[in-house]
């Protein structure tokens, strides 16, 4: 199984990086590109095929190694001689003249959304940039006393400039799980929800962060009770996928109900139901909201969460019977 945002080719040089000889020595090769992330916008080529921009240090006159976050090392199918490392630069780092000329090279666009029309590959390079800008953006000053802290270790760690307390970059584990249960009537049906803020019909998994002290296991039995007041057990691992939206891994499960009573008052969903495989085969069939047909208006179009979450995996294996119990 492949997922996007998974597919990481860079070698990150972790023992490499903190030297700050190498680091220079890198940051100044002709063969280095830079990519620069803006609001976690990406920039992106203006012609019809998109596709990434990264530049080149002679784009970037001005910059400086300090400003700049480490991501890694590619090679052309393993040739050392052809590797290139990337850098990763926030846009308000950059001076007005140069994010002037950006604005006219390219075009910027949320992650998420070109996704579909990206290489694995560009995809998994953008969420690692777009993550790490982010963590720097949101930790700017240090969580024990307060003051200004500093980018150390290529962008990988940020350190107090008073107390010296070190930081290092965040990841928040969140569990998502199919629930399933075989019903009386001999058919099995998965658990899907839907928040309010969500496009008409959209529905996906059930999903929630994982609170200090919880196995990942019981993260996914206390979520399912407190958003739905279905009873789960039996977690099974998946699989999992990188969430830089903005600072998550998804950890995916399948899991069994117990009881198939739904109740959504007590916490965000709007709506829950349960679905059976030949109702999902007719997910997202159209784009109007509505299905075709006599008493149209009264039947809304269900539809499949993102095509590049780990949930839609999740829903697809398990209506193909590819994993789960039933």
């Amino acid at each position: 199984m492949t997922f996007a945002y998974a597919n990481m080719p860079l070698d990150r040089c972790t023992n490499q990086r903190n030297n700050k000889r190498w680091l220079a020595a890198e940051f100044n090769h002709d063969n280095t590109v830079f990519c620069v992330i803006n609001d976690g916008m990406c920039l992106v080529d203006n012609s019809k095929v998109i596709s990434p921009i990264y530049l080149n240090k002679a784009q970037l006159p001005t910059v400086n190694i300090a400003s700049c976050i480490y991501l890694g090392k590619t090679s052309v199918s393993g040739d050392k001689s052809q590797s290139s490392s990337i850098f990763a630069i926030d846009f308000k780092k950059l001076r007005f003249s140069t994010q002037e000329e950006l604005t006219e090279l390219g075009q910027w666009q949320k992650l998420r959304g070109i996704t579909p029309n990206l290489t694995a590959i560009d995809a998994s390079i953008l969420a690692l940039a777009k993550g790490l800008v982010y963590w720097h953006t949101s930790h700017q000053f240090c969580g024990l006393c307060g003051n200004t802290s500093l980018a150390v270790e290529a962008g990988h760690a940020r350190r107090c400039t008073d107390c010296r307390n070190m930081t290092f970059p965040r990841t928040d584990p969140a569990v998502i799980m199919l629930v399933e249960k075989m019903f009386d009537d001999g058919i099995a049906r998965c658990l899907l929800g839907r928040q309010a803020s969500w496009d008409k019909g959209v529905y996906s998994i059930l999903a929630g962060f994982v609170d200090p002290g919880e196995t990942f296991e019981q993260a996914v039995v206390r979520e399912v009770v407190e958003e739905t007041a279905v009873i789960a057990q039996n977690p099974q691992y998946i699989a999992s996928q990188p969430w830089p939206f903005p600072a998550s891994i998804m950890i995916g499960f399948t899991a069994e109900a117990i009881s198939d009573v739904i109740d959504v008052s007590q916490d965000a969903l709007e709506n829950a139901q349960w679905f059976s495989r030949e109702q999902l085969n007719s997910f997202g069939v159209k784009g109007d909201g509505l299905e075709s047909g006599k008493d149209s208006a009264n039947k809304l179009l269900y539809k499949m969460s993102s095509s590049d979450s780990i949930s839609a995996y999740l829903i697809n294996a398990w209506k193909n019977k590819e994993i789960g119990k039933y």
